[in-house]
């Protein structure tokens, strides 16, 4: 289930979930070279042990792998449990573990690169659209995943965030997740009225959204209607929204949450533009940062975007 860890209570600690491959993998290996303590969590359990030693094996001994299905509150409670016996606090959250919601088939995968060649991100983009489904259940996991998953392990870890002397959390997320793609009104401004939201509130815009979803109604109260993306771009817009909430409540903690770019990963098909590696240093940069910057914001890669919408 856990593995030992090399270092010191002195140094930084951070936890970064879905790192046993992608991006998820670059941060953790980004974040030890920088000499940080770095708790790997994933779900699958034999490969994640693999990947840390790996990573020790690479010359970054202070790797260790922790089991996590972020959705599980049991488990993101061990996860608590295994940080507070080890270090008594943690410095560094990465909620980078997250999924699309869709199924997709490109083909042969031996020839990607070369049916790619020559097209950008807005076209790499259609292609794969193109190729894409998706079912309800697919959706539902979208949500309980990406939104739930971040927010339950967030809280479990919150209290040993708020030992750290300079406490960070970073949250994946994604331009889609932008207010901007709300075909209406009412959610769009209730999840950019910052000072009146709360987590409960955010747990029931969760659930309306499914049961729209379900009934086929996404147009009436304003959700986005595209057929494919909606519960991935809700699933971002909460993740958004968590993000400030956190900041408004825990002003002693960084908080803030990044769009990494089109990302060459499995969770792309491996049609993306940039890099793992490239995807992964804005979320490092945004953990490492000097202290005294912003918090509650929203990064579109290294910029920081003035609106949420």
């Amino acid at each position: 289930m856990e593995e030992s860890i090399h270092g010191s209570s002195e140094k930084r600690v951070a936890v970064v979930t879905g790192g046993n491959r992608g991006m998820g993998l670059e941060i953790c290996r980004q974040l030890a070279a920088h000499g940080i303590t770095v708790v790997l969590t994933a779900r699958d359990e034999k490969r994640g042990a693999e990947t840390a030693e790996e990573l020790r094996g690479l010359g970054l001994a202070d790797v260790a792998f922790h089991q996590l299905e972020i959705s599980d509150p049991a488990g993101a409670a061990r996860l608590a449990s295994f940080i507070k016996d080890k270090f008594g606090k943690l410095d560094i959250l990465v909620n980078n573990a997250g999924v699309l919601g869709v199924t997709t088939d490109v083909g042969d995968r031996s020839i990607l690169r070369e049916t790619l060649a020559g097209k950008d991100a807005m076209e790499r983009a259609e292609w794969l659209r193109q190729r894409t489904t998706q079912t309800t259940q697919e959706a539902e996991d979208c949500i309980r995943i990406n939104y739930h998953g971040t927010k339950t392990v967030t809280e479990a870890l919150l209290p040993l965030l708020r030992s750290s002397s300079d406490g960070r959390i970073v949250n994946l997320t994604s331009a889609w997740g932008l207010l901007r793609y709300f075909s209406g009104d009412e959610f769009r401004q209730e999840l950019d009225d910052i000072d009146s939201l709360t987590k409960r509130r955010l747990d029931e815009i969760s659930r309306l959204f499914l049961d729209d979803l379900k009934k086929g109604t996404l147009e009436t109260r304003g959700w986005p209607t595209d057929p494919l993306y909606a519960a991935y771009m809700v699933s971002k817009a909460l993740v958004c929204a968590y993000t400030r909430v956190l900041a408004r409540e825990n002003a002693a903690l960084r908080v803030n949450c990044v769009h990494p770019g089109y990302v060459e990963t499995g969770m792309s098909d491996y049609t993306g533009v940039l890099t793992a590696a490239e995807g992964a240093a804005v979320s490092v940069a945004i953990a490492l940062a000097e202290e005294g910057g912003v918090t509650g914001a929203y990064f579109d890669r290294e910029q920081v975007a003035g609106s949420f919408l």
